[in-house]
């Protein structure tokens, strides 16, 4: 096999046709995921017993309702920084209404810097 010429265009170094495409795809259903998870965390908790005002479950849908948002509005740069503020907004949550909505926020926040991280690797100009 003969080696690509160097006056050609180079491949992007994921080997993807759209790289920017693929991560806000993996974004999105990472927020999408985190959504439905909040959503189903309301009626477990109650179950074993936490006593939930009507502002944790409040806080929580909406918490969810912005996630789904966030996740159809990822091809605009400043929603990358708001899905981080979702990942804060979600551990002090837990900090103020149950240890588990925090916990849900540093499991989700771990996903969410993988998910920047690859976006920053896939984003680099090729190595020469």
């Amino acid at each position: 096999m003969s080696e690509p010429e160097s006056g050609g265009d180079p491949q992007p170094p994921s080997g993807l046709r759209n790289p920017a495409a693929a991560v806000r795809g993996a974004a999105a259903g990472a927020l999408a995921a985190e959504g439905v998870v909040l959503l189903l965390a309301i009626q477990p908790m109650r179950v074993v017993g936490v006593e939930l005002t009507r502002l944790a479950v409040i806080t929580v849908v909406a918490l969810a309702i912005v996630c789904f948002a966030t996740a159809g509005l990822l091809k605009r740069p400043w929603a990358w920084a708001v899905a981080i503020a979702i990942q804060l907004a979600l551990v002090v949550a837990g900090f103020i209404f149950h240890w588990s909505l925090a916990a849900l926020g540093v499991l989700f926040g771990l996903v969410w810097g993988y998910v920047v991280h690859v976006r920053r690797t896939v984003s680099r100009p090729p190595r020469r």
